[in-house]
């Protein structure tokens, strides 16, 4: 009976009580609020002024966001035809550069995965893209795609081939830039597939092994379903991340050649600062904002759904 006393009594002192649990959540907060204040002053205030300005009648003339215009800045953008026109040119490009990046990402992890030695330097080597700014990267490509003087013409012509104007053709202009940009993000999606084929366990291969199944099978029925939720996060990431790009185009091609390359994020830019239009132009920006948030929740409902 004395036993049983001192035992509940150590697990009446050992269990947190409310007060207990409650210094416990208030301790992690403080430890966390310098982080979280510090994103609420970068990223809050500035989409909160964003949202503000999309409902207001902003001008630079007149800087003020009173009267509130309501939601005639979002008709004026949605009553544009160059906005629909930027909105299916940001869904190609994002789509083709997405998945340009995870199946050249997974064939160089699947390869990198059955590199032992060498592995450290190819890793050092693959994300030397993915440390690059944007802007230096567009820099240097739109200096070897110059079309008199760039390196890439200068070997079409010792191959016998003619001359491209890269970033002058409509059509070159759109696939020079999704070809750079999955060059130099396709580092990221090998570094995060690269990480979850190593986590795989050995136990479902050696049994599928045994079974007889190839090398094509053991890929198809293993290894895809098992580095589903990696690839998730990869392609979510990805997606985001092309949604909104705007250093490539804006350095490479300015939007142009016409309207080629204009995705919503350069249309957002072109319509606040070179066409005066600060509300509007935010209205765009929010538009871009929902199209990501929607897209990248009909994603994981998408792969809540396949579980």
């Amino acid at each position: 009976m004395m036993l049983s006393k001192t035992s509940a009594a150590s697990l009446r002192q050992t269990k947190p009580g409310r007060a207990g649990f409650d210094r416990f959540r208030l301790t992690g907060w403080a430890f966390a609020s310098p982080g979280l204040t510090a994103l609420a002053i970068v990223l809050g205030f500035p989409v909160l002024y964003a949202v503000a300005l999309a409902f207001s009648s902003f001008t630079l003339m007149r800087p003020a966001l009173a009267p509130f215009a309501g939601i005639d800045n979002f008709v004026a953008v949605l009553n544009d035809a160059a906005f629909w026109a930027a909105a299916w040119l940001t869904i190609k490009y994002s789509l083709i550069t997405v998945a340009g990046e995870f199946l050249a990402g997974l064939g160089i992890a699947l390869m990198l995965n059955r590199v032992v030695k060498t592995r450290p330097l190819y890793f050092a080597l693959l994300t030397i893209p993915m440390a690059m700014s944007p802007v230096c990267v567009a820099l240097i490509w739109r200096m070897l795609l110059q079309p008199n003087l760039g390196i890439i013409n200068h070997m079409f012509e010792s191959w016998g081939l003619p001359r491209m104007d890269w970033l002058g053709n409509p059509t070159l202009a759109f696939w020079s830039m999704a070809f750079i940009d999955v060059w130099q993000q396709m580092s990221f999606v090998v570094l995060i597939l690269a990480a979850g084929l190593a986590a795989l366990p050995r136990e479902p291969y050696e049994a599928a092994e045994m079974d007889g199944a190839r090398q094509w099978q053991q890929f198809w029925y293993i290894t895809l379903p098992m580095l589903r939720p990696v690839a998730a996060i990869a392609v979510v990431i990805q997606l985001i991340n092309e949604l909104r790009t705007y250093d490539l185009p804006y350095v490479l091609t300015r939007g142009g050649p016409g309207t080629a390359t204009e995705v919503l994020s350069f249309f957002a830019y072109r319509r606040a600062f070179l066409g005066l239009s600060i509300n509007e132009g935010s209205a765009a920006a929010l538009v871009l904002l929902l199209i990501v948030l929607a897209m990248t929740v009909v994603f994981f409902a998408m792969l809540e759904r396949r579980r």
